[in-house]
């Protein structure tokens, strides 16, 4: 699999914190070895879309569909509690 990174998704990560943007780096290389690696906790986040949801840090998270043989990372956003 690769990764593919939308025009969206590159402006929240450049506005995200810095502690924020190296954990999302260190996720998206788990997220390669394993879509259902136990700390991404990844899962449909919209069936209608097929847009997935993971966990960046407790209160993180990013957004990405499967694309034939890409994951296509649409979005990091804060998560509301």
């Amino acid at each position: 699999m690769r990764i593919r990174r939308t025009q969206q998704f590159l402006l929240s990560y450049e506005q995200a914190p810095a502690h924020v943007q190296k954990a999302f780096d260190q996720k998206v290389g788990f997220l390669l070895e394993n879509l259902r690696h136990p700390s991404l906790r990844s899962k449909k986040y919209d069936e209608t879309r097929d847009i997935w949801q993971a966990r960046v840090t407790e209160s993180w998270r990013f957004y990405f569909r499967i694309e034939k043989d890409s994951y296509v990372i649409l979005n990091i956003i804060s998560h509301p509690k």
